[in-house]
């Protein structure tokens, strides 16, 4: 018979093994434990969530122009016209109207749609210059949709280009998009703290919360003659 030696683990390496793997998986809880999402307070999250998500996610295929409005191209030839995230948080949900007829041409920065809440109005310009092919009659029928999917099932209407190159060379595009948004984000910031400060004193806590964060929907609550002034400064 064989003779078989006994090895006294505790005189070898394997007792530094034991400890290590121990210590791994002691380890690992509180590294998971460490690293789980934090959950930011109610009204921390409110205060800075409802415009500043206005730039997060901006569609890298949509040419914006200064007016707040985007264009796309479909393979059909015809492109799809809406309104930004940022003009649909401002107002929130509104109503539609739509201002040209499938057939009728409408000129680049021509009035195309309206956006209505409480008798107050904001006008949307074309951003290109062609024939009217369609309006997105499920929108007019379900304003929601507006505020739900802005750059997807809520476009206004179609238009059949005829100078798509010219008219979109001056538009953001891709991380310009981007970019022009967070700009934008904070001239709304300052805007709005001015209307704010022209308002009565007491009316202030409705537009901008805790640290001067506009609230959400800033513009609903606020009179006809800011939303007047709002179109001047912004959509033109």
């Amino acid at each position: 018979m064989d003779e078989f030696s006994y090895v006294n683990m505790f005189d070898t390496k394997g007792i530094e093994y034991i400890i290590i793997i121990a210590f791994l998986l002691l380890i690992i809880p509180f590294w998971k434990l460490l690293n789980r999402p934090l959950k930011t307070s109610g009204r921390g999250a409110g205060a800075a969530s409802p415009l500043q998500a206005s730039v997060a996610g901006v569609p890298q295929g949509l040419y914006f122009s200064d007016n707040h409005t985007w264009a796309h191209m479909l393979r059909s030839g015809e492109a799809r016209i809406g309104v930004d995230r940022l003009l649909v948080n401002l107002t929130g949900e509104v109503s539609l109207n739509i201002l040209k007829e499938s057939g009728t041409r409408v000129k680049k920065g021509e009035e195309l749609s309206e956006l209505v809440r409480d008798g107050k109005r904001l006008t949307v310009v074309s951003p290109v210059s062609g024939t009217v092919t369609g309006v997105n009659h499920e929108l007019l029928d379900d304003a929601s949709i507006l505020s739900e999917d802005p750059y997807g099932k809520g476009w206004i209407c179609s238009v059949k280009p005829e100078n798509w190159l010219m008219d979109v060379a001056g538009s953001h595009f891709a991380a310009d998009a981007t970019a022009w948004l967070r700009r934008e984000l904070e001239r709304t910031r300052d805007f709005l703290a001015g209307a704010a400060a022209r308002l009565t004193p007491g009316s202030h806590s409705v537009y901008l919360q805790d640290g001067g964060e506009p609230a959400g929907e800033p513009l609903a609550s606020m009179p006809a003659e800011v939303w007047d002034d709002f179109q001047k400064e912004f959509l033109k």
